[in-house]
């Protein structure tokens, strides 16, 4: 037995190494982790337990018989983050340049598998060059069964990516099917075809960062969720989020400790501004609402006219939605129409309940709009909110104009509380805008127009531009202080803590993809 334990331990040695000591070096000298190393900061110490470290490829052709590693470029296995069980792979760059084939997905799919049936979160370490060329289709089936499983896994567990360097091809749809993607600054990036490819067929020059690095897709494609300046900050990120995620569909997201000493926040009685078409930040209002420093944002820099994210509130996780009069007067267009839909749904979900603050003028009008899908993407935050079934609460803050008004989870389209700051404004439009349409003909006959547009605007103003009408029809549940915000979330959060709702028996909706 003696002997045959130490044929063990020098295999295990052996897949340690990974690509060799000469490929580790190289890694390091980019700036970046080995993939074991990667696993080690991203779980808790001493609880990762790995499986398939001696599987190897199958394959014969063109000398792979010869290029033998174990594991076959990924490393997977299990462990914890803050005590809570996880599945994570880790493709190693080392070995084959990460390559995937039949083997590297069929570790990959075990653990989806298993993930699936034990109701843990997968995290994925994408660090590779594609499929391995080498093995042929069969390559390519390796890729459709992880993103049949990554489909299977979806709204049953999250799923977490996270790039970590090369991400091109076919190997971008399983991160594009997970529910966030993690980019790393100047090391990492994803497109479906290379820069080479895209100078040969439309002339372009572009190098890789500026196709799809971690700042393109932060910020003009929407396609990553978090980028970080280096592989360490963005693993803590990635362990940061299970503070507010739950398991599973089954289970709640985890609790945490607040001071609960004083519940008023004053600071919001003072943040919005006289004029009503002057500008304020709506982070300030979320940042005293929700305790102390508990917001994390999602998708930052991308459709900065809405912002997602999520935080505590009494303790518990809520994911927040909320117009940004900061950026383009809060709109709603087709990017940030998107961005926030698919946030709702995440958090539908994983029954994290929903909190929206509303500030916004209605649809960005234009032909870009128009033609790129306003309609269309509109309605997937519409279809989102209509198809949620959490808890959720609005608060309207200032503006909630026209079919906007509708969308941003009004009463109408099942919101369950419907809160309204003395300074909301519910209408059909701006006053300016109703009082020249309803007084065309009046103004237009005035001996002095402008005196009788800026009259009839007032009398609008006065009529619409409060929240008392939409509360007086039961739209709006109570007009509150806003420094009694904070207190009025947290007791009406805990009254629906057991809402249970349901949808008409179906298959599945057709959302307006």
């Amino acid at each position: 037995m003696k002997d045959k334990i130490a044929i063990l331990n020098s295999k295990k040695e052996e897949a340690l190494k990974g690509g060799g000591e000469a490929r580790i070096a190289k890694q390091h000298e980019k700036g970046k982790l080995t993939a074991r190393e990667r696993i080690h900061f991203l779980l808790d110490e001493g609880s990762f337990e790995e499986i398939g470290m001696f599987v190897t490829h199958r394959s014969t052709n063109f000398g792979l018989d010869k290029t033998k590693f174990l594991g076959d470029g990924v490393v997977t296995g299990y462990g914890k983050i803050n005590g809570r069980l996880v599945y994570v792979f880790s493709q190693d760059f080392t070995v084959m340049g990460g390559s995937l084939a039949e083997a590297h997905a069929e570790k990959i799919c075990k653990i989806m598998d298993l993930a699936m049936k034990n109701g843990a979160p997968v995290i994925g370490l994408n660090d590779s060059g594609g499929a391995r060329i080498q093995e042929g289709v069969v390559s390519l089936g390796g890729y459709a069964d992880i993103f049949y499983k990554n489909t299977q896994a979806s709204g049953v567990v999250p799923q977490i990516s996270a790039i970590m360097g090369p991400c091109a091809g076919g190997a971008v749809y399983s991160p594009a099917l997970t529910d966030f993607i993690f980019m790393v600054e100047n090391s990492s990036y994803m497109f479906v075809t290379g820069p080479n490819v895209v100078k040969t067929v439309t002339h372009e020059e572009v190098t890789s960062e500026e196709l799809g690095g971690a700042s393109t897709h932060s910020s003009k494609s929407g396609v990553t969720h978090f980028t970080a300046e280096n592989e360490i900050a963005c693993i803590n990120n990635i362990k940061n989020l299970f503070n507010y995620i739950p398991q599973n569909c089954e289970e709640e997201s985890p609790r945490v400790s607040y001071d609960s000493s004083n519940e008023i926040r004053e600071k919001l009685d003072k943040v919005i501004p006289a004029n009503p078409n002057q500008p304020y930040d709506i982070r300030e209002v979320i940042h005293e609402v929700v305790d102390g420093n508990s917001f994390m944002e999602v998708h930052k820099d991308f459709a900065e006219n809405i912002v997602v994210g999520f935080a505590h509130l009494g303790g518990k996780s809520i994911g927040v939605v909320a117009n940004q009069p900061a950026f383009l007067a809060g709109v709603l267009d087709n990017n940030s129409s998107a961005k926030a839909a698919r946030f709702v749904r995440f958090c539908d979900c994983f029954n994290i309940p929903l909190l929206v603050f509303e500030d916004v003028p209605g649809f960005l009008p234009g032909t870009d709009q128009e033609w790129n899908g306003i309609i269309k993407n509109g309605a997937k935050l519409l279809y989102a909110f209509c198809e949620a079934t959490v808890p959720r609460i609005t608060v309207i803050t200032r503006k909630a104009y026209g079919g906007a008004y509708d969308v941003m989870n009004s009463k109408h389209i099942g919101a369950d509380m419907n809160y309204a700051w003395p300074s909301a404004e519910i209408a059909v439009m701006g006053a300016k805008g109703a009082s020249e349409i309803i007084f065309k003909r009046e103004i237009k006959e005035s001996d002095n127009p402008e005196a009788k547009w800026q009259e009839k605007e007032q009398e609008y103003a006065k009529l619409f531009a409060n929240p008392y009408n939409a509360a007086a029809r039961g739209y709006v549940d109570e007009v509150i202080e806003p420094s009694e915000t904070r207190k009025k979330l947290i007791v009406a959060f805990e009254m629906l803590k057991n809402k249970v709702d349901s949808l008409p028996k179906k298959k599945h909706g057709n959302i307006p993809l």
